[in-house]
């Protein structure tokens, strides 16, 4: 149901337009209910509407071999507007290809309680439900409508259920009181995306989320509940934050803030948030530009070898710091890395062309979550943003 159901009835619609031409094309499934949405408020560039779903919980089909069996998204778009966001995806559903309008165009779920309810009755108890995996639970509309509350409300009258919540937004403190309860008869995990705690560079790369500082606090305060709440240091993006260095910052902070677990996985771009996050590497990371066009062309996901360098380097931060793995992994398996580690992602051929020093174009304060020294296979020299001449090894 849900997504799927969507992609299926959606086609069914622009068969339909193609051998009626006559009837012309009218939208059905999700589009039918975006079309006949209504407006509930509007600001700041964006436009809120209600939208009434057949369902709440979607059973996850992906092929990226996820942890969790299903999802739920109080809201079908997000105010935050993170460049790198992959959700961006969803509002082709509603007919709508232009992928900034997933961050302009917020659809209210309605009755999502009641839906929660019913549906509840057929997941089962070793399944893990994971809650704002396409949109942000936390986004600032939430302040008003209140959806995911409700929802909380509805998983705290439960017992035995496997619950995950995502979020980058401190709004998650509001509901402490359910979250303990919740935790007190279900298995609950808090998990708040810090992708760095560079509040400059967070600022053109997050605009409309939470200065990183502030979601560490919330972290602290979530742990001072008792509840289990970790940070996802997600996505890495080659050259910019996924280095020894930056990786080190984020598990030294994430350790300050007593998270119970820190983890991180590298970018990956679908068609639809490709062209939104290469304007951000042309405007902040010029000279990085041809280099992630040519890597992430054809491709949406970098390369295994890139995947293990990181998975390592991830292990190797987490051990060091004495955190947690995300999932209850033994942090001291598997091969250990020699400090620091080599952050290649770029192959000679990717590289060959390209123009002499680096000279990423990012605020001085923002240079420390910014570095590219793990970008090239060999030495090259690099002039960072804040005017540091020096060598990749």
């Amino acid at each position: 149901m849900g997504e799927q159901m969507a992609k299926v009835e959606m086609g069914a619609a622009t068969d339909a337009g193609t051998l009626f031409p006559i009837l012309g094309s009218r939208p059905s499934g999700i589009a039918r209910l975006a079309a006949e949405s209504a407006v509930a408020e509007s600001g700041h560039e964006v436009e809120f509407r209600t939208m009434e779903p057949r369902s709440l919980l979607n059973r996850v089909v992906s092929q990226r071999q996820m942890y969790f069996t299903w999802s739920i998204n109080p809201y079908r778009g997000c105010e935050f507007g993170c460049r790198y966001c992959y959700a961006r995806y969803t509002h082709e559903f509603l007919d709508k290809s232009d992928p900034e309008l997933f961050e302009r165009e917020i659809y209210i779920k309605q009755h999502a309680a009641w839906l929660l309810r019913q549906e509840l009755r057929q997941v089962r108890p070793d399944e893990y439900i994971a809650l704002g995996t396409a949109t942000d639970p936390y986004q600032p509309i939430e302040r008003r409508a209140q959806v995911t509350r409700s929802l909380l409300e509805v998983f705290a009258e439960q017992s035995g259920l496997r619950l995950g919540i995502v979020t980058k937004s401190t709004l998650v403190e509001r509901d402490t009181d359910l979250l303990a309860e919740i935790a007190r008869r279900n298995r609950l995990t808090v998990h708040v995306t810090i992708t760095t705690p560079d509040a400059a560079l967070a600022r053109v790369l997050e605009p409309r989320a939470p200065r990183p500082d502030l979601r560490f606090r919330t972290v602290e305060r979530l742990r001072a509940a008792g509840l289990r709440t970790g940070i996802l240091c997600s996505p890495l993006m080659p050259g910019i934050t996924d280095t020894p260095r930056a990786l080190e910052a984020m598990a030294r902070r994430a350790r300050k803030a007593d998270a119970s677990f820190f983890a991180a996985q590298p970018l990956f771009l679908k068609p639809c948030s490709r062209p939104v996050f290469l304007r951000f590497i042309q405007e902040h990371f010029p000279e990085l530009e041809q280099a992630y066009a040519t890597r992430y062309r054809e491709r949406a996901f970098v390369s295994k070898a890139y995947q293990e360098r990181v998975a390592t380097l991830v292990r190797a931060v987490v051990r060091k710091h004495g955190l947690e793995a995300r999932y209850g992994e033994v942090p001291g398996r598997g091969p250990q890395p020699v400090w620091p580690v080599q952050g290649e992602l770029w192959t000679a051929a990717e590289m060959r062309g390209r123009p002499g020093p680096m000279q990423v174009r990012v605020p001085a304060e923002a240079a420390a979550g910014a570095q590219a020294e793990g970008l090239f296979s060999g030495p090259q020299p690099m002039q960072t943003g804040c005017g540091e001449a020096r060598r990749c090894v």
